[in-house]
């Protein structure tokens, strides 16, 4: 059975909650509106990552923490964890090219972040300036094809049931191959960096983040 996953709505209410701050207080401390936070924590609007970083700085905390429940027992150490997740519960970043489905991120300091990814960009220009973060990835193509152009190799091309695993610090791009509208992959991001999930974050300013 899949575990429930808190929206971002109640998990900025339970940090409200944990600090015994008022609808007003919140919003004098992350410089957001009463009404907009209020329409948030009753899951009628979402926040883009710019504003969500706004809240994570004013508030002193990190971003992972908005996407995982807050606890007031001491750091464990990390032993035994498991996290089950499914697409309809994952944290959502959706763009005109793509859309991603960050997965399992009730779980905090993890050194692996897998994410559903749906590729539709089609060109680099589309695409932008190559990518780079740190750690490695791994990505498994589930349906379509894909082209992927990295900084120092040939393009290729990846056809259902094939993957490819690459040093993320080189740049990289992925892009729906010619013919295909929509390619799906499952990509695996690893790395000794415990704020991972935030350093990935960050590539999305700007865009829609939404949580399942």
């Amino acid at each position: 059975m899949v575990s429930s996953v808190p929206t971002l709505g109640a998990l900025l209410r339970g940090v409200r909650d944990r600090e015994g701050w008022t609808l007003k207080q919140m919003s004098e401390k992350s410089g957001i509106p009463v009404s907009t936070l209020s329409k948030v924590e009753h899951d009628r609007l979402t926040l883009t990552y710019d504003k969500l970083y706004q809240v994570a700085q004013r508030l002193g905390m990190r971003m992972s923490e908005l996407f995982a429940e807050s606890s007031d027992e001491p750091p464990a150490a990390i032993t035994a964890r498991r996290s089950l997740c499914d697409i309809d519960h994952a944290v959502r970043v959706e763009t005109h090219n793509y859309d991603y489905y960050y997965l399992c991120t009730d779980l905090r300091r993890k050194r692996m972040i897998p994410v559903i990814s749906k590729i539709r960009a089609k060109t680099s220009e589309e695409f932008g300036e190559l990518v780079h973060h740190a750690g490695e990835e791994f990505v498994y193509v589930l349906s379509g094809r894909v082209t992927v152009n990295t900084e120092y190799y040939d393009s290729v091309i990846l056809e259902v049931g094939q993957s490819i695993y690459i040093d993320s610090s080189m740049g990289h791009a992925y892009l729906a191959a010619e013919g295909c509208d929509e390619a799906v992959v499952l990509a695996v991001m690893s790395s000794a960096d415990e704020e991972l999930l935030q350093s990935l974050m960050s590539l999305h300013e700007g865009q829609q983040v939404t949580s399942g």
